[in-house]
């Protein structure tokens, strides 16, 4: 097997970063541990239901080491890098790495509107596909389902009954279940739980049910 090069990042290399911050993982596998999250800013997408918008613009500039050392300070097994679109900017990648060869279970949650393999493959990926209600359904790349692995994650973010039909077929038609975990969640504020969970059942869908616990904690309180 042919091994992968990558190159290392220039010391002063820096990435944007909007806040580094320590809380619950509230999606994807690691839902429920104590987790580092590194949000980086900037994203090319405008979902209608971005939760993230202040992670659009500003952010300060950080070297790899500095945030190296301030996710060290808190002591946590799991860092998520995330966004904005953590993919929208090149060091990206080496930071991933860096996290993963300090021994770090890193995920990074991605809009899949950019190319996942660039991903250092101890990292584990959570990508989005953009349903209809997203009003971003264009940007998704059809050559990163290809990138997909048994450890990784997929979500839909449902808003109504046409998302989860969209979904639903999008799911069978690229036979995910059987390459990964895929994940429907209802959109927050705009569809009931309860009745994104009726359809998975009556439908029998192989996906899995999420809730952003997160929110359930603390609502839409920055820094969580």
């Amino acid at each position: 097997m042919a091994v992968q090069v990558r190159e290392v990042a220039p010391a002063g290399q820096q990435l944007r970063v909007t806040e580094i911050f320590h809380s619950l993982q509230g999606e994807a596998g690691s839902v429920g541990w104590p987790t580092v999250f590194v949000r980086l800013t900037g994203c090319p997408l405008r979902c209608g239901y971005c939760d993230t918008a202040y992670a659009f613009h500003g952010g300060e500039r950080r070297t790899i080491p500095a945030i190296l050392a301030e996710v060290e300070r808190y002591g946590a097994r799991h860092v998520c890098v995330t966004g904005g679109e953590p993919l929208a900017q090149r060091a990206c990648a080496e930071l991933v790495t860096r996290l993963c060869a300090a021994g770090y279970t890193v995920s990074v949650e991605t809009s899949g509107a950019l190319d996942i393999s660039v991903l250092d493959p101890r990292a584990l990926r959570v990508m989005d596909v953009k349903t209809p209600g997203s009003g971003e359904a264009g940007r998704n790349l059809p050559d990163n389902l290809l990138h997909l692995r048994p450890q990784d994650s997929v979500k839909f973010v449902v808003c109504d009954r046409g998302d989860y039909e969209w979904a639903r077929e999008f799911v069978a038609e690229h036979r995910l279940a059987t390459r990964c975990e895929v994940l429907l969640s209802p959109c927050w504020g705009r569809l009931a739980p309860a009745r994104l969970a009726e359809w998975i059942l009556a439908d029998h869908l192989p996906v899995r049910f999420q809730l952003q616990l997160h929110k359930v904690l603390w609502g839409d309180e920055r820094g969580r």
